[in-house]
């Protein structure tokens, strides 16, 4: 009777649905009107991962997509369930991530009568999601989850939620879910992106002839690159023309590791090299990329002498912030493919420019830890140093995300996970849970801040339920270490609610988890300890007691330009 029962109503064919989509993993946590969901899970082939809060499901879920470009998928119930989903959203939508939330209602004679757990999550989540639908008949459950993920996936990727009352989970249905092939779906999908948004010839046409004029261009690669899949085409076109090029922080790993002509990230912490270059420049191929205030600094200085190649996707980023003398409406694969096709016959080099543009780097300027105190920077260049090459590093947000993304080389855009347009505390600990689930084998790292491991620490029993081997470091400064550099700068040193030296034991914390903890405070142990750390096959935490007042450097202040960076206490200018 149960055996039948599930098998013909709406919640079997939710479940059912997700798989014919090539899902085979969704992050969650049951509640009252999704609990239909949560039983004809029981002994379903989709897997489940059972999260301590919502909001690390819908981060895990878009962890697992920032690693492997599939769609992530998580549950929650009505109410305070499908709320706490909202900043994960929100993550999701800034940083075009494809996700897939499904979340329980109440059922539909009690919508909108402020039932016992009822949140109009659709209205709540309109402004921060590509999409939102709600299902109204159980006959609509497989072809609205089928829209969710051709929308999720693209042609810009991002969030889409779907909201189900309860009623419509345990309705009757008959027939079943048309045959489906997930993965070949995804590729075509992708696939399709390419023939229905081709680079136009003229387009392309007006960039080359761009390109052959500039004696000092420069490209600046994105997200898109990552959303498209193009960093193959990425790297033969810059190793083409002898290009310099620079990334966004959601474009690390773009470039060929070890490219001499990488000139680093750029903006606000960026490299000096990378910044210089985009005021000397007098082309910029923006690829993928839109013009972030933390990339751009003072708009009316942003690369003044440099006429712009905008190419994205979706064409409502160009002239949004930076006018563009020329766009390409294309997928970047296609557009990268077009613009190497058109150079090839006879390629302009820019060798000369790129070693010029690379000579402006240097050493990246830092704090000095007092006697007898562990600089975080040291702390990441030995972890950097020290890790294997396809280390996933996922991240908090703050001191310690900019320290990263400036010294991180990621293998290629999905081995960098991090909280970009939104900045969200909390994220590192649930996205290195996503990461791992989607990458078995690999050695997964969450770096996280001691404010924002605070947020989200609970998921270290996730980690021990399903046998995790992620991998934490603390960077822990005893501070709200970005918020107190930003009061010490430009606040008169008014520290106000960002002093953390109250801090727990988070060795004692790991290890009432059951998780494998060590702590160092000198530099002196820091190398052993990291060996032990990435020679263990099992959850571990290395908590680094850090110098508490260090800064990032360099770092262009809000409202400045970006030849207007510090890069100490001092003011000293990064003479751009």
């Amino acid at each position: 009777m149960i055996a039948q029962r599930l098998a013909n109503n709406g919640a079997r064919r939710v479940l059912d649905t997700l798989v014919a989509e090539g899902v085979d993993v969704a992050f969650g946590y049951p509640g009252g009107a999704i609990m239909p969901l949560y039983d004809a899970l029981y002994g379903h082939d989709l897997r489940h991962i059972l999260v301590r809060h919502e909001q690390a499901a819908v981060f895990a879920a878009g962890a697992y997509a920032r690693s492997t470009g599939r769609v992530g998928v998580c549950m929650a119930t009505s109410g305070p369930g499908a709320t706490n989903l909202v900043t994960g959203l929100l993550d999701a939508m800034m940083d075009s991530v494809p996700v897939v939330a499904i979340t329980g209602q109440v059922k539909t004679h009690l919508m909108g009568t402020d039932g016992f757990q009822e949140a109009d999550v659709a209205a709540v989540t309109q402004a921060i999601t590509k999409y939102n639908l709600v299902v109204r008949d159980v006959s609509e459950i497989e072809p609205t989850i089928h829209k969710a993920f051709t929308l999720a996936r693209g042609p810009r990727p991002g969030p889409v939620l779907v909201d189900i009352p309860r009623d419509i989970l345990e309705a009757k249905i008959s027939g079943t879910p048309a045959p489906q092939d997930g993965p070949t779906i995804a590729n075509a999908v992708r696939e399709s992106f390419r023939q229905r948004f081709p680079a136009q010839a003229e387009e392309i046409a007006r960039a080359v002839e761009m390109i052959r004029a500039a004696k000092k261009p420069l490209a600046i690669v994105g997200g898109g690159c990552r959303a498209a899949d193009a960093f193959a085409e990425y790297r033969a076109f810059c190793a083409l023309l002898g290009l310099p090029h620079a990334a966004t922080i959601n474009g690390l790993g773009a470039p060929t590791p070890g490219d001499p002509h990488f000139l680093g990230m750029l903006g606000m912490h960026g490299w000096k090299a990378a910044n210089r270059a985009v005021m000397e420049a007098d082309c910029i191929l923006a690829l993928g990329m839109r013009f972030d205030d933390r990339v751009t600094g003072r708009v009316d200085r942003f690369a003044k002498q440099a006429q712009i190649i905008h190419v994205d996707i979706d064409r409502s980023e160009f002239h949004k912030i930076i006018p563009a003398q020329a766009t390409i409406h294309a997928d970047l694969r296609s557009a990268l493919d077009a613009l190497t096709a058109a150079l090839a016959p006879n390629p302009p080099r820019f060798d000369a420019w790129a070693k010029s543009a690379a000579s402006h780097g240097g050493p990246l300027p830092r704090d000095r830890a007092k006697p007898g105190m562990m600089s975080a920077t040291d702390v990441l260049d030995h972890f950097f140093a020290t890790a294997p090459p396809a280390t996933y590093v996922a991240t908090d947000v703050g001191q310690h995300q900019m320290w990263a993304a400036q010294r991180s080389r990621p293998l290629d855009p999905h081995h960098f996970i991090t909280s970009a347009g939104l900045g969200t505390m909390g994220f590192g600990l649930p996205a290195a849970i996503g990461t791992q689930i989607a990458n078995p084998e690999a050695t997964v790292v969450a770096i996280c801040g001691d404010g924002g491991f605070q947020m989200t620490l609970h998921e270290l029993a996730t980690l021990r339920r399903y046998s995790l081997p992620v991998k934490i470091l603390i960077i822990d400064n005893r501070n709200l270490g970005m918020v107190r550099q930003w009061q010490q700068l430009f606040f008169d040193a008014r520290y106000s609610a960002t002093n953390l030296s109250d801090n727990p034991d988070f060795c004692a914390l790991a290890h009432a988890y059951g998780v494998h903890a060590e702590s160092i405070d000198r530099l002196n142990d820091l190398q052993p300890a990291l060996e032990r750390f990435f020679a263990t096959n099992e959850a571990t935490l290395l908590h680094c007691a850090c110098y508490p007042e260090e800064n990032v450097w360099p770092m262009i202040p809000a409202g400045a330009a970006i030849d207007e960076g510090i890069e100490s206490l001092a003011g000293e200018s990064l003479e751009v």
